[in-house]
């Protein structure tokens, strides 16, 4: 079980969560910061003479209408009901999942004005996988990621559609086959529920987290790859890099002479003097990359543990001040880099898919022992070389759009929607990636026995080996590239 406080959310307490299915319950300090902020917005509205934006307003460039006390929670409904404009693809569950996870982190910090009983019904849906479906396709990135959020909040008004038990079915159903009421919204909570950046945290917060494993992968099929192109240990050797010191680089290295610790394959005497870039320039390449997920970490972790919808209610100030903090900037100029960061990862590793299948080095044309008769390894570079370029275009940034919006209420937008989007294509790429240039180069490695590469890398070899053998002659390759993909998202490479 996880308790919801006001301290920061980590990507380890966040994947720990994920992993283990732990269940979330809120803190006393997270209830009375809740509650609080509730009352406080209660008495507020029942003295208040003058209109406050959301509350008793209408929404964009209806800011300026005023709607009665008696509407107010209809108003909230209304609000739900027409903002749950996505379409396209449906978001991925486990995406959907962690932004109930951070849309319920936000609001425990109590300046959102939003029922207790409101919070523990997204608890209820997070602790009983019941999980909105949601479309990728809606969001602006400004006033918050409205049209998803929208999504996600009409099960708890008995509308809408989710997956329950593995099933898409009816909100109403799930929530009277649980014995769980629909919500009524009060003053505010439909503006707090759909205000915020929850859609774009959850799918940076998802690629992060599958950039950890890619990164130290990268690290290790470029190393496989070096020792089956008969690579030199120089360019990794630790001076070198003290005289340009960017952290990731130096890791990169450092990770390097790590995998190839006791190999006999790379402390051989070797006829060439140096490699080509994308074997001598790996920590260069690999190191910018980490240098940039770093980055992005730091931008990710502040946002989730930030309160993003608007207005925000400060009862200890007695304000409630309407501001732009649902603006998604930051991640969208984020995401676009860490796209940039993580697809050039798979840029270099398709040169060195294509280095190994060239005919150099004592290796055979395509990696098999009759090319001709066998095509061999031919057409998995064309594949890698195909995702690689669709990378490219994918990598072209959102965050430089904007397009005007809510009859000119919403003016500049970040369209962070749609970085998320995109570079969560590229995590799953550059996945597919990294598989293709494994499986090259434990056939490629397999042509330099009976020398031994170095412990760490014939562990990994023999694990792979399992599932994906030596190709002898043509075969059907999707099927050896999807095992290979499999076992990628079955291990952990971190080291």
């Amino acid at each position: 079980m996880h308790q919801i406080t006001t301290d920061l959310l980590d990507l380890d307490t966040i994947s720990e969560i994920i992993k283990n299915n732990k269940t979330l319950v809120l803190s006393e300090e997270a209830k009375n910061n809740i509650t609080r902020c509730r009352e406080y917005l209660d008495r507020k509205m029942a003295s208040q003479e003058e209109p406050i934006y959301g509350i008793n307003t209408g929404f964009g460039s209806l800011c300026n209408v005023v709607i009665p006390d008696n509407e107010l929670e209809q108003l909230q409904t209304n609000l739900v009901m027409s903002h749950a404009c996505g379409t396209g693809d449906e978001v991925p569950q486990d995406v959907v999942k962690l932004m109930l996870l951070l849309k319920i982190q936000a609001v425990a910090y109590g300046k959102s004005a939003v029922q207790l009983q409101t919070v523990e019904r997204l608890i209820d849906f997070f602790n009983h996988d019941v999980l909105p479906v949601i479309y990728q396709q809606g969001s602006l990135g400004a006033s918050g990621d409205l049209a998803p959020l929208a999504h996600m909040s009409l099960p708890l008004l008995g509308m809408g559609e989710v997956y329950y038990e593995g099933v898409k079915q009816s909100a109403s159903d799930v929530l009277k086959e649980l014995e769980l009421e629909p919500v009524q919204l009060k003053s505010k909570e439909g503006l707090a529920l759909l205000n915020g950046t929850q859609f774009m945290s959850a799918y940076g917060v998802w690629c992060l987290l599958q950039i950890r494993n890619l990164s130290a992968l990268a690290d290790i099929t470029g190393a496989i790859s070096l020792e089956a192109f008969d690579g030199r240990i120089d360019p990794f050797k630790p001076h070198i890099h003290s005289i340009r010191p960017h952290k990731g680089q130096i890791d990169t290295a450092n990770n390097m002479r790590k995998i190839l610790l006791g190999s006999e394959l790379i402390q051989r005497k070797k006829e060439h003097v140096q490699d080509p870039y994308s074997f001598r320039c790996i920590p260069q390449v690999h190191g910018a990359s980490k240098d940039t997920f770093q980055y992005v970490e730091h931008v990710f972790l502040t946002e989730i543990n930030s309160v993003t919808d608007n207005p925000t209610v400060f009862p200890e100030e007695d304000e409630i001040i309407s501001g732009g903090n649902f603006h998604g900037q930051p991640l969208a100029l984020a995401l676009d880099f860490l796209a940039i960061a993580l697809a050039e990862l798979g840029n270099i590793s398709e040169r060195r898919t294509y280095q190994l299948i060239s005919g150099l080095r004592g290796l055979p044309p395509f990696l098999v022992a009759e090319p001709g008769l066998n095509s061999g390894f031919m057409i998995p570079q064309y594949t890698a070389a195909s995702i690689v370029s669709q990378n490219k275009q994918l990598c072209s940034p959102a965050s430089v759009d904007s397009i005007v919006s809510s009859n000119g209420q919403e003016d500049h937008v970040s369209m962070g929607a749609n970085a998320a989007t995109k570079c969560y294509r590229v995590v799953e790429n550059v996945q597919r990636i990294l598989a293709i240039e494994l499986f090259n180069a434990s056939q490629a490695l397999e042509f330099r026995r009976p020398a031994q590469s170095s412990p760490f890398i014939e562990k990994v070899i023999a694990d792979y080996r399992e599932d994906v053998p030596f190709v002898d002659a043509d075969k059907i390759m999707y099927t050896e590239i999807e095992k290979s993909v499999n076992f990628i998202k079955r291990n952990s490479f971190i080291f």
